[in-house]
C-alpha cells in the first residue's frame, strides 16, 4: 500500500513537472510569437517610409474605421513616420475620420505631426518647411488640398522632447459630406491621403 502511495506520488509530481514544462514552452512560444508580430509591423512600417518629403498614406476598410471613429473606439490613426531626407526630420500624420475640435461630427480633421528622430540634434530648430495636406481624388480631377507654413513659435514644431510633438493642422480639412453618396475619394473602401514637406533650404 504504502509503496503504491509512494509511486502515486511520484507520479503526481512528474505530472506536475510536465505541466510546469509545458506552461513554460507556451510562454515561451507566445513570446515568439508576439516578438515575430512586432517584427511584421516593423517591416510593414519601413516598407512604408519615404525618405524625400512626400508620402501617401493608404487606408482601407474605411467604412469600419469611420464607424470605429463615430463610436469613439478610435476617433484618430496615425500613420507610419516618413522623412525629409535619410538623416532629416521625422514626421507622421494624424487623421480624425469623425473630425476633432470644431471639426467633430462635420469634417474629416487632418494634422501633421513631428515626431523625435536619432538626427535631431543635427537639424536647423524649430521646424519652418511648408506643408502641404491632401485628399486625393481617384479619379484624379478634384484633390482637396490645404497647406500651411509653421508657427515657429508654437510648441508644435520645436525639437521634440517626447515621441511626438502636440499636431498641428486642418481641423476642417474636408466637409464629411464630399465623402458621403457617390464620390471619387473612396474607392474600394480605401481613401489617400498625401503629404508633401518643402525641402527648400533644407
Amino acid at each position: 500500500m504504502e509503496a503504491s502511495n509512494r509511486q502515486h506520488k511520484l507520479d503526481q509530481d512528474k505530472i506536475e513537472a510536465l505541466s510546469n514544462k509545458v506552461r513554460q514552452l507556451e510562454r515561451t512560444v507566445g513570446l515568439k510569437d508576439l516578438t515575430v508580430a512586432e517584427m511584421e509591423g516593423r517591416l510593414r512600417e519601413m516598407a512604408a517610409t519615404t525618405f524625400d518629403g512626400v508620402f501617401i498614406w493608404r487606408i482601407s476598410d474605411f467604412a469600419k474605421k469611420r464607424q470605429d471613429a463615430i463610436a469613439g473606439r478610435a476617433p484618430a490613426m496615425f500613420s507610419p513616420a516618413f522623412y525629409t531626407s535619410k538623416y532629416g526630420y521625422k514626421m507622421c500624420l494624424r487623421i480624425y475620420l469623425n473630425g476633432d475640435g470644431t471639426g467633430r461630427g462635420t469634417h474629416l480633421s487632418l494634422f501633421f505631426v513631428v515626431m523625435r528622430g536619432l538626427s535631431d540634434a543635427l537639424l536647423k530648430w524649430p521646424f519652418n518647411q511648408k506643408v502641404t495636406l491632401m485628399l486625393l481624388d481617384q479619379s484624379n480631377r478634384e484633390h482637396i488640398i490645404d497647406a500651411f507654413r509653421p508657427d515657429v513659435t508654437s510648441s508644435s514644431f520645436q525639437r521634440p522632447v517626447s515621441e511626438m510633438n502636440i499636431a498641428s493642422g486642418c481641423p476642417l480639412f474636408c466637409p464629411l459630406s464630399k465623402l458621403d453618396g457617390k464620390n471619387s475619394y473612396i474607392r474600394d473602401d480605401t481613401i489617400f491621403i498625401k503629404a508633401i514637406v518643402d525641402l527648400t533650404g533644407l
